[in-house]
C-alpha cells in the first residue's frame, strides 16, 4: 500500500456511536406515521451502514416504495431535531486522533447517513475544522464507491484511504479501487482489509509514522 495523501471516513460505528439517538428518531418517526411498530437499538445495528433503499426494504417489505419513502422522511426529520441535540458517543482517541492526523492529511468523510447526518456529527462533536470535505448518501442515492471516486476528483486525491467498520466498506472500497482500512470496534466485521486497527489511537500513531 502506497503512503495516502488522505484519509476518508465512515461515520458510525467508525468515529462515533450514536445508536439511541438513532433509535428514538426511528421511534418518533414511526409514531408521526402513524405505525404501530417499535424499533430496537439492535435491529439498527444490525443494519447500519447500509444503504436507504436496503434499509427500507428489509424493514418495510409489505409497504410500498411511496409509503417506505414517507416512512423514511418522517424519520430522518426527527433525526434531524434530535441528532444536533442529543448526539452520540465519540469513541476513545478519535478526537485528539483527527487533530493529530488533520495536520498531515487531508481528512474527508463519507457515509451512507442522510444528508445533514455528517453536518450534524461535526457540530456536535466540534470537529469541523479538521474535516476537508464530506459527501453522503443521503446527498445523491449513490453508493460509496461512487462517492469515494467523487471525492478524489473534486478534491484532486493521488492515494486515498478509506477507513471503515464493514464488510460494505471494505466492498465499497474495493470497488472504488482504494485501500480499506479496518476498525474492529464498530458494526461489522470483514476478513478481507489492507490494515486493521482495534483503537483510534492505534490507528493515528500508525499513520502519523509514516
Amino acid at each position: 500500500m502506497l503512503k495516502p495523501d488522505s484519509l476518508i471516513f465512515d461515520m458510525d460505528g467508525t468515529l462515533w456511536d450514536a445508536s439511541d439517538t438513532y433509535t428514538a428518531a426511528w421511534n418518533e418517526g414511526l409514531k408521526a406515521m402513524h405505525i404501530d411498530r417499535v424499533i430496537n437499538r439492535g435491529e439498527l445495528d444490525y443494519m447500519m451502514g447500509w444503504e436507504r433503499r436496503r434499509v427500507l426494504e428489509h424493514t418495510f417489505p409489505d409497504y410500498p416504495v411511496e409509503k417506505q419513502e414517507q416512512i423514511y422522511d418522517a424519520i430522518v426529520a426527527a433525526q434531524d431535531r434530535l441528532l444536533p441535540e442529543t448526539g452520540g458517543l465519540l469513541y476513545e482517541g478519535v478526537a485528539e486522533g483527527l487533530a493529530r492526523l488533520a495536520t498531515k492529511y487531508k481528512l474527508f468523510m463519507l457515509s451512507n447517513c442522510p444528508k445533514n447526518a455528517i453536518t450534524q456529527f461535526l457540530t456536535f462533536s466540534g470537529l469541523t475544522p479538521y474535516i476537508t470535505g464530506q459527501i453522503t448518501h443521503g446527498e445523491n442515492g449513490m453508493p460509496k464507491h461512487h462517492n469515494i471516486k467523487l471525492l478524489q476528483s473534486k478534491y484532486g486525491l493521488q492515494n486515498p484511504v478509506y477507513v471503515g467498520d464493514t464488510e460494505t466498506d471494505q466492498i465499497q472500497s474495493d470497488l472504488a479501487g482504494v485501500p480499506f482500512i479496518f476498525i474492529d470496534y464498530g458494526f461489522g466485521q470483514t476478513e478481507k482489509y489492507a490494515l486493521k486497527f482495534s483503537s483510534f489511537t492505534q490507528l493515528t500513531d500508525y499513520f502519523m509514522a509514516l
